[in-house]
């Protein structure tokens, strides 16, 4: 894991991102993972698991030391991840279309911060005028080496 600045890539269009296959696209700006906002996706998802939103608990009968984000909460900034990391100038929509892998691999204890790796799978075609865009986002935790997350999203953009 590198502690890299944030930084993203910009494309005039879809054919110009294909050209970047096998490439890593971006880095994320770090996020906050706070109770609140452990608690915030708790209450919205009704997964109010004590691992979770009870801070005493987690701390007394958990190896982590207190509550761990939900893995789902973390999945759940790939879109924003992918904000965050490449733009195409040309693209007027786009559509999460689903997800091929998702491994969590590391807990995410409280006051985390968390950012994602986005690396450029495949471009396929979708005529007229779009695009099904595949990419491994790699999230990672701020001091730690290994991720939290890593998985294969898939996104449809229209030009």
């Amino acid at each position: 894991m590198s502690d890299s600045a944030a930084f993203s890539s910009s494309f005039d269009n879809i054919a110009a991102l294909a050209e970047r296959s096998g490439d890593e696209l971006g880095i994320s700006p770090w996020t906050l993972i706070d109770q609140e906002r452990i608690n915030a996706f708790a209450q919205i998802t009704e997964d109010q698991q004590w691992i979770h939103t009870d801070p005493a608990m987690a701390a007394q009968h958990t190896p982590f030391g207190g509550t761990i984000a939900h893995g789902f909460l973390v999945l759940s900034l790939a879109s924003k991840v992918v904000f965050d990391t490449y733009k195409v100038s040309s693209v007027k929509m786009g559509l999460n279309y689903g997800l091929d892998r998702v491994r969590f691999i590391t807990p995410v204890p409280v006051n985390s911060e968390i950012r994602g790796r986005v690396r450029l799978l495949e471009v396929e075609r979708i005529e007229p005028n779009g695009g099904k865009v595949k990419v491994e986002i790699t999230f990672e935790i701020k001091g730690q080496e290994k991720p939290a997350c890593v998985a294969t999203f898939i996104g449809m953009i229209f030009e």
